[in-house]
């Protein structure tokens, strides 16, 4: 069956067309997203925004492209929004108004990037606890929140500062990846 003929279908309020085309287009949609985003959380939920947004704004299908290009501007757009919505929030330096600054910085998190800074200090926790080991741990901590030099940290292990820092970059990683 066309893509015109579902989308038809869909407008008229059948739901077994709209997911037909969830299964025709999800594995393309999937790859592209999964491609630009490298993280499977979070290309998940970003499909299924996509599929949303089709769903949405699918009387805004004039069929001048194919549906399937349509699709695909959609899902472009819905990635690029949401690198958007990570980029870091930065206060100009300068002669600038102090106090406009001062409040840019002092603002509340919205809902979502409380949602997000809890989730990951969640996966950070269940690293440290599972993929540490203790003495990765006790270096990272002396080091980072402790915020002890790596000369300081050798002389009170009795470790080279090479091995202090070969653990660290280790620890690091590993929690990088989280």
């Amino acid at each position: 069956m066309p893509d015109e003929v579902l989308v038809d279908r869909v407008r008229a309020g059948n739901q077994s067309a709209f997911d037909e085309i969830y299964r025709r287009y999800f594995p393309r949609v999937y790859h592209f997203v999964a491609r630009r985003l490298r993280n499977r959380s979070d290309a998940e939920e970003t499909v299924q925004e996509v599929f949303f947004n089709v769903f949405a704004s699918i009387d805004s299908f004039r069929g001048e492209a194919p549906f399937g290009a349509w699709v695909f501007g959609l899902a472009r757009r819905t990635v690029s929004g949401r690198f958007k919505k990570r980029l870091p929030f930065l206060v100009p330096i300068g002669d600038d108004d102090a106090t406009s600054a001062f409040h840019a910085v002092s603002q509340e998190p919205d809902p979502l990037q409380s949602y997000e800074c809890g989730e990951r200090l969640a996966r950070l926790e269940g690293a440290v606890a599972t993929e540490l080991s203790a003495e990765q741990r006790q270096l990272f901590e002396l080091h980072h929140l402790e915020h002890r030099s790596i000369q300081e940290i050798a002389g009170l292990l009795s470790k080279s500062e090479d091995a202090v820092k070969s653990h660290l970059y280790r620890a690091r990683r590993v929690l990088l990846a989280q």
